[in-house]
């Protein structure tokens, strides 16, 4: 067998084994995140978030309303990095970096949340989303893709 037909398949192989191996690792880490995120969620239902500027349910006047925030950042997989490249090829909806989208936004609204109930409140209001490209993709075509996340608001003690 030629020696480059050999490097060649070995290439392959080596690529191969890397493509299954991130969808079956980066798939698992996923669904475990949103699995913990749903959990997280959950605990803190009795929370009030709102994007309304103001106080609503009002306001405990015994309490000061202080900014919380949450910040996130999430990196692709190497098979969701793989398969976006095809898909831009062929043009159409990159479904896997929406999904990379939602959790990046989702943690960082647990973490604001979070934050706030550490410190004793129980509402959110003028609730704000930011995105921001960190990794350089709208630049660099070959950079690695990521989700950053930065989700603040006003946390204030409702009254009772």
């Amino acid at each position: 067998m030629n020696a480059d037909l050999v490097i060649l398949l070995i290439s392959l192989g080596i690529s191969f084994v890397l493509l299954v191996l991130g969808w079956i690792v980066g798939r698992a880490r996923e669904q475990a995140h949103m699995r913990d995120l749903d959990a997280r969620e959950a605990a803190a239902r009795e929370v009030l978030l709102t994007g309304l500027r103001s106080f609503p349910l009002g306001a405990d006047p015994r309490h000061g309303a202080v900014l919380v925030s949450g910040e996130c950042v999430i990196a692709t997989d190497y098979f969701k990095t793989f398969a976006a490249s095809l898909k831009k090829i062929f043009g159409g909806e990159l479904t896997s970096f929406e999904t990379l989208m939602d959790r990046a936004r989702r943690e960082a609204t647990m973490r604001m949340v979070e934050q706030a109930r550490q410190m004793g409140y129980d509402a959110v209001c003028n609730v704000r989303l930011e995105g921001v490209d960190i990794s350089g993709t709208g630049t660099n075509p070959q950079a690695q893709a990521m989700a950053a996340a930065t989700v603040f608001g006003t946390a204030y003690k409702r009254a009772v």
